[in-house]
């Protein structure tokens, strides 16, 4: 019999697993994600290579770990939200936003550059299409009477991502402009590519949520 998750040694091993991740996202902030090493992580734990590896078979593996972990804690702030009966755009906004400014890194991990040579796994993508879901609902509510584009046309015929949410197309191009338009302005935000400009960037996304959200 194997064995239980609450045995010493692998609460042990959790608990290791967790300083690793830890200390890799400390290498994020401080250098970002292509820097990610394995070997610096465990000479920083005082552990060999090969004594870490036991704990994460390599690169790939910690960043999937740390790309679910962003992800779960984003699809946690939505669902805690639509929970609460507030899952319209301005709350889900809000709580992009919040989440965002919260942790740049964590943010930039899944929605910044992509990492070369990695791809992540069909159960990460089914967290997204988990956030993706909650956002679709939301917009459900919002009417879209103009006729469809040729943008939304073509959104019907691929729309996987949409997780089998049945919603009209009008629905599906209204999704897809919060999520472009507002991660536009948080990653500029996060970049700091405003600063220079001198205003508000809270500002500037509330207006266009204010445009999305219009009727």
């Amino acid at each position: 019999m194997g064995e239980s998750a609450t045995t010493p040694r692998e609460r042990y091993r959790q608990q290791v697993r967790a300083e690793i991740k830890e200390k890799a996202w400390e290498q994020i902030a401080a250098a970002g994600t292509s820097a990610l090493s394995l070997n610096a992580i465990a000479k920083h734990m005082g552990l060999s290579g090969a004594a870490l590896y036991r704990y994460f078979t390599g690169r790939d593996e910690l960043l999937t770990e740390l790309v679910r972990d962003a992800y779960q804690s984003l699809a946690g702030t939505f669902r805690t939200i639509a929970e609460r009966g507030e899952a319209g755009l301005p709350a889900l906004a809000r709580g992009l936003r919040e989440w965002a400014l919260a942790d740049p890194q964590r943010y930039f991990l899944v929605y910044g550059t992509p990492v070369p040579g990695y791809r992540a796994p069909a159960e990460v993508a089914a967290l997204a299409s988990e956030i993706m879901g909650i956002l679709l609902d939301a917009c459900a509510a919002i009417p879209v009477d103009a006729p469809a584009t040729p943008f939304e046309t073509h959104l019907e015929s691929h729309r996987e991502w949409a997780d089998g949410h049945l919603v009209p197309p009008g629905t599906l191009r209204l999704a897809v402009s919060f999520w472009t338009r507002l991660h536009g302005v948080l990653s500029l935000e996060l970049a700091g590519h405003f600063a220079p400009m001198e205003f508000d960037p809270a500002l500037l996304y509330q207006a266009e949520l204010d445009l999305l959200s219009a009727p």
